[in-house]
């Protein structure tokens, strides 16, 4: 049986757990602490944890938070939001946090990047990809929460990325972010075709059908979401959830063979 990675995702804003919808609007979800603790008795495989704050109002990683939220955490954490200076992956380490997603800085610190790779090792560095289509339908890689374009050669954007040294890929889907209308299997395929390391995909599910597609079809290693893990019908109520094992073996993992 293959066993694939389901990922919650918090994202936080000025201490803050919210939901966006196609990055922007962020919607509160509640205590980041309490989330985690819900999550900690779901038999969660692993959580995703995106500070997303607006750089003028924070500029350094909620350090304070981050150690409340990884001694709380029975699940491997991995975080990202902020990080510019080798120095400040370091003490998210000691903080317990095993794997540092980047984004904006694997492009505007590009060296910063490659040498922690280097001291820590590629299995904890993750490149954190979001993209979205412009209006002629074609896609574009993102930064900045989706406010600035690096460019629309994807594979080209991957191949520099992946020289950094990175261990895997958090791959966005900013058009479905918090829609709950299915993942973008084209864009999953295009980003696993190119490269040879674990993609995870986000942004769009649903249901665990929604899985199913992501990893069949786009052939992602991992599946990630978030408003699927902190709506309940639809919109109308925050309650944290997660799939049962149970309900992952019989509608999940027996259909990955």
């Amino acid at each position: 049986m293959k066993r694939v990675r389901v990922i919650p995702v918090i994202m936080i804003n000025s201490g803050r757990a919210v939901i966006t919808q196609k990055f922007s609007k962020p919607i509160y979800v509640g205590d980041p602490i309490n989330s985690i603790k819900i999550l900690n008795d779901k038999e969660v495989d692993e959580l995703v944890i995106l500070d997303i704050t607006d750089k003028k109002i924070q500029k350094k990683p909620d350090f304070e938070l981050i150690e409340k939220m990884a001694s709380e955490s029975f699940m491997p954490l991995a975080y990202g939001g902020h990080v510019t200076e080798i120095a400040d992956a370091e003490i998210l380490l000691k903080c317990g946090i095993e794997k540092i997603s980047f984004n904006r800085a694997l492009f505007t610190h590009p060296e910063m990047v490659k040498e922690l790779s280097y001291r820590v090792g590629k299995q904890s560095i993750v490149a954190s990809i979001d993209v979205s289509k412009n209006w002629l339908g074609s896609y574009q890689v993102k930064t900045r929460n989706g406010t600035e374009t690096v460019g629309s050669n994807l594979e080209e954007i991957v191949r520099q990325v992946m020289s950094l040294g990175v261990g895997e890929i958090f791959l966005n889907a900013i058009d479905r972010d918090g829609t709950m209308t299915g993942y973008d299997e084209k864009l999953i395929k295009r980003i696993t075709s190119a490269v040879n390391v674990p993609v995870i995909a986000c942004g769009g599910a649903a249901s665990i059908a929604d899985f199913l597609k992501a990893v069949k079809e786009g052939g992602a290693s991992a599946v990630a979401a978030g408003a699927m893990f902190f709506f309940k019908g639809g919109f109308n109520s925050v309650l944290v959830n997660y799939p049962d094992q149970k309900k992952l073996l019989s509608e999940f993992y027996t259909h990955l063979e």
